[in-house]
């Protein structure tokens, strides 16, 4: 019986972010489990929307023996510490070294993970790993979507299997895409590989699958897979809030011979420099977009997209600028979701349900957006953050984000939480007695993910452009890492350095 040993180590490194990621961002639970070591790693991932939970279900019935050996994943934020990235990798390395030997091995990866002392972060631990195992052995890795995929990453690997939607619907299948790619090659070859970045950064909202013009390029990657002598396509469109070289979109394709992964690469980016300009999304301001929704007379509710304040890319998820629009207009019907606050998070439990209290709700960790938001406000609803998502994003997870409420202040309410979490769920307001399909306006802090759950009950989605430590506008970003001659923003200008 071949054995495989699998592991996991996923961050996704907002280089502008106010706040790094330590141990401890890894190690304890949050909306995912916090370290996971050997059958644990098993146990608690399987089914979950994840890389390696679908990896899991795929091998285990093709009679592979699974040798797990750690996982562990963070939100993102800045930098991971030195101190985290050597101790989640030491104990990946000394599980592989104890466990060996193997005939293959898997990594459950994000793709876009800096460190203090690292850009490339992904491709340090996949050297680490080769120095275990060897080059002849067969290594696959998973990757998100939002991957900065390297040339390392691909040189020192046999396979990238990245996700294809996003909303990252698929991450588990993407899991079992990689098992079904591994498991071709134990049984036949390790195939061809070519890779080739793009010229331009991509900003999220431009990235979305459920829409033009990132739809299409799927849709293509596809078609081109059909080809003969193509095994598979992987296309990332990158995360644009790290300030590395290689931060980037990549295409990379595997085939028979070097040709056919050559034609797949080359036919991929031709496809999309083709539509460059059609990545830019339109902004709206907080208050327009605010007035425009207070104005509608739809059956269901109009979604604010909070996007530049999600977590989930790194920002603080507590910057008040959409919240002040909402009061100013004296929005009614209106919850705004998720404020990351613990101060006020405790104070609301200190107090207790239908009591008042005056507080400095959210602006302490991003203090370049708007200042805290002075109030008082009614505690309508408290909660103890421990939720399971339902939604297609975040399905099956079982959350942990501290002591959570809900607030009022005039027609506004708002959801406070002690942990971040982007707003991509909507079991996350269900806790605290919110049915979000019954409300005129939705706030949300999250960029894209929260298509996925939230699409379905929504007659409108607005863009929104307030303050936020993550900035979809790569163009005002200051880089300076980034290597020379890409084009900062689709159809901008170049990067010089």
């Amino acid at each position: 019986m071949a054995r495989i040993a699998h592991a996991g180590f996923i961050h996704e490194t907002n280089t502008f972010a106010p706040m790094k990621t330590t141990w401890d961002d890894f190690s304890r639970p949050g909306f995912f489990p916090g370290l996971l070591q050997g059958q644990a790693v098993i146990e608690k991932l399987t089914g979950v929307n994840i890389g390696i939970g679908g990896f899991v279900e795929e091998v285990q019935p093709l009679g592979y023996e699974l040798i797990p050996i750690a996982w562990s994943f963070a939100e993102t934020a800045a930098h991971v510490t030195e101190d985290a990235f050597e101790r989640m990798s030491a104990l990946i390395i000394e599980g592989l070294t104890t466990n060996m030997p193997y005939d293959a091995v898997y990594l459950c990866l994000h793709g876009a993970m800096v460190t203090e002392h690292l850009e490339d972060a992904e491709g340090e631990l996949i050297r680490r790993v080769r120095e275990v195992i060897g080059m002849e052995i067969p290594l696959v890795a998973s990757l998100d979507l939002h991957s900065n995929t390297t040339e390392a990453m691909l040189t020192l690997t046999d396979g990238l299997v990245a996700c294809r939607t996003y909303p990252h619907e698929d991450m588990a299948a993407t899991g079992r895409r990689a098992a079904h790619f591994l498991h071709n090659i134990l049984v036949g070859s390790k195939p061809a590989k070519a890779r080739r970045a793009l010229p331009f950064l991509i900003p999220l909202t431009g990235q979305c699958t459920m829409m033009q013009p990132t739809q299409g390029v799927y849709k293509k990657l596809e078609e081109l897979e059909q080809t003969p002598g193509v095994q598979l396509i992987s296309f990332t469109p990158g995360f644009p809030a790290a300030d590395i070289r290689d931060c980037g979109p990549v295409v990379v394709a595997y085939g028979d011979d070097q040709a056919s992964a050559d034609g797949a690469v080359d036919a991929l980016y031709n496809y999309i420099v083709a539509r460059e300009k059609e990545f830019q999304v339109p902004f709206q301001s907080p208050e327009d977009a605010v007035q425009k929704a207070i104005d509608s007379n739809a059956p269901k509710p109009t979604v604010l997209a909070d996007v530049q304040d999600n977590s989930g890319a790194g920002a603080t998820s507590d910057t008040t600028g959409l919240l002040r629009a909402m009061v100013r207009l004296q929005a009614d019907d209106c919850v705004l979701g998720i404020m990351v606050d613990p101060e006020v998070a405790q104070a609301a439990h200190d107090a207790g349900e239908g009591a008042e209290i005056q507080v400095s709700l959210g602006g302490k960790v991003f203090t370049e957006g708007d200042p805290p938001f002075e109030g008082k406000f009614k505690i309508e609803k408290l909660g103890d953050g421990k939720i399971t998502c339902t939604g297609p994003h975040y399905g099956g997870l079982k959350a942990q984000l501290g002591p959570m409420a809900l607030l009022r202040i005039g027609g506004v309410r708002v959801v406070v939480s002690t942990h971040r979490m982007q707003a991509a769920d909507q079991a996350l307001f269900r806790h605290l007695g919110i049915e979000p399909a019954e409300e005129k306006i939705l706030g949300l802090k999250s960029t894209v993910h929260f298509r996925a759950d939230f699409d379905p009950i929504a007659e409108e989605i607005l863009v929104v452009k307030a303050p936020g430590a993550f900035i979809d506008q790569p163009e005002t970003l200051p880089y300076k890492n980034l290597r020379p001659g890409v084009r900062v923003c689709p159809g901008g200008r170049e990067h010089t350095v």
